[in-house]
């Protein structure tokens, strides 16, 4: 939780690379059950959903055939957060393609007990998988940031585009306008990210292992 490395913690607690891994996992699997059976039935009013890339072992492009098979590769992580409460409502850690978001929206519909306003960002996915999990008792909408044009400075890799503005899109029943908005779930991406290791970019301390990331984001996320 401190983003210390395997090895690191193993250097201060004394114990055994091996016994750290199985107390991970042992964690993480807890972890992933208790949220699973305790966070139903919740009352939330404004949902808002983005999905945070990372990788596991090497990037997509640089990750041979084998290794994608042993679950190398890009890997999403989806979060829903309640804008009021900041509860992560649901998380799904796999790939970015729609069944995957139909799987996450679902889970999403499943623990929601009252009509929802949900804000996404423009993935296309999420038209099909909100309509499927939710129907047609909900206000969705989708908001889009329009980027300017790339800079031809050095630090360019580092920095994304400038951000111009925003289009929004209503999708389905009647969001308020005032409350479509992503930037709660962003800001959670980016704790996320700062807050674990694994997510930290241009270092070597991703996830060498899937099962591995997956228990990692779980204990993060309770």
């Amino acid at each position: 939780m401190e983003g210390n490395s395997i090895r690191s913690t193993v250097r201060i607690t004394g114990f055994a690379k091996n016994t750290i891994i199985k107390l991970l996992g042992e964690l993480g699997c807890a972890c992933a059950a208790y949220h699973n059976r305790a966070l139903r039935d919740l009352k939330v009013r404004r949902l808002q959903c983005d999905e945070i890339w990372e990788f596991v072992g090497a990037k997509a492009k640089n990750a041979s055939p084998e290794k994608k098979a042993a679950g190398w590769g890009d890997i999403w992580t989806w979060t829903g957060i309640d804008a009021d409460t900041k509860l992560i409502v649901s998380y799904l850690v796999g790939g970015r393609d729609s069944g995957w978001a139909k799987d996450f929206m679902e889970d999403c519909a499943k623990r929601s007990r009252n009509r929802v306003q949900i804000t996404t960002d423009g993935h296309r996915v999420y038209l099909d998988a909100v309509e499927n999990a939710f129907g047609a008792d909900i206000d969705y909408a989708q908001l889009q940031k329009i980027y300017g044009a790339p800079s031809d400075e050095e630090t360019r890799r580092y920095s994304p585009a400038k951000c111009i503005g925003c289009d929004l899109k209503v999708v389905s029943g009647n969001p308020d306008p005032a409350h479509v908005s992503t930037s709660y779930v962003e800001r959670s991406n980016l704790t996320l990210r700062m807050g674990n290791r694994r997510f930290t970019r241009l270092t070597n301390g991703f996830s060498k292992k899937v099962d591995n990331h997956r228990h990692m984001v779980a204990l993060f996320f309770l």
